[in-house]
């Protein structure tokens, strides 16, 4: 498998990085468990700004900034602005509308406020969260259930190429199919690849408002969950490691750990068992 990623050419002038790996069968996930890389002191600084915004996901790179100087951190706006954007993070606030979506981009209504979910199946979401490695960090997608909690798949990479969360759609797809699948309004979902996918299966889709996380709220929340339970506590050395261990956890987080607005049950048994109880999303 070393020798296939080495075959690849990231800036490759007229195939993308999942169109070769398509070429010389090398699976496009394979291909990312390598962290990504920066100096040391931003991968310090990333490691306190990622603490920071999974307690107060509503700090922008300015209360951000002023928080790292409290830290006696020598930093100014314009380095984290950077490194926000590398993490794939953004204050939870409206914004005025500063800039308008590309033309190809469709544009999709957020369809789940006072929603009432009934049932597994009825509501899944996505989105990417950045996880940080002792030698660098990595990005992790997954697929939800919002009744149940469930984790129906997720992917690692080391870049924010919309690949990973292709694959992540399609696996979650095997194992059913929603009426409404939420996302946010990243490049990664707003792509038409990604977008066909769920129309082609007469999948409703629903967008959160910009800069409004919270519209997704239990994939923040199971963000939250990991990071504290796992991520936090065992400090991964490297992708491969990152994978094993999250690979447990999740099983762990499917199939044993019990949710207090589950009844007390694992996402598991609510998954699949189809308990007659619905919650009201707001």
């Amino acid at each position: 498998m070393q020798k296939k990623r080495a075959i690849i050419e990231p800036d490759h002038k007229f195939l993308s990085i999942r169109q070769q790996a398509e070429l010389i069968a090398l699976h496009r996930s394979s291909y990312y468990y390598r962290p990504a890389i920066e100096s040391e002191e931003n991968l310090h600084l990333m490691k306190v700004m990622d603490e920071e915004y999974t307690k107060h996901p509503f700090y922008g790179s300015r209360r951000m900034t002023e928080v790292l100087k409290r830290f006696n951190y020598k930093i100014n706006r314009k380095r984290v602005q950077r490194l926000m954007a590398l993490m794939g993070i953004e204050g939870i606030c409206p914004k005025r509308n500063l800039s308008k979506a590309a033309q190809e981009f469709k544009k999709y209504p957020y369809l789940l406020k006072g929603y009432n979910i009934e049932k597994p199946n009825e509501v899944w979401s996505t989105d990417i969260t950045y996880i940080r490695l002792k030698t660098g960090f990595m990005y992790l997608t997954a697929v939800l259930d919002w009744y149940s909690r469930y984790v129906l798949s997720w992917r690692l990479s080391n870049s924010l190429e919309g690949g990973f969360c292709i694959e992540a759609l399609e696996e979650a797809l095997e194992k059913g199919c929603p009426e409404i699948f939420n996302t946010d309004q990243g490049v990664q979902y707003t792509a038409k690849h990604f977008t066909d996918i769920l129309e082609k299966k007469n999948i409703r889709v629903s967008m959160d408002g910009k800069g409004r996380a919270l519209d997704n709220i239990f994939t923040e929340r199971f963000w939250r969950s990991l990071k504290y339970e796992d991520i936090y506590l065992k400090e991964y050395k490297n992708g491969q490691e990152l994978k094993v261990g999250l690979k447990e956890y999740i099983a762990f987080y499917n199939e044993e750990r019990l949710h207090q607005s589950l009844n007390y049950r694992t996402p598991n048994e609510v998954h699949w068992l189809s308990p007659p109880w619905g919650r009201e999303v707001s």
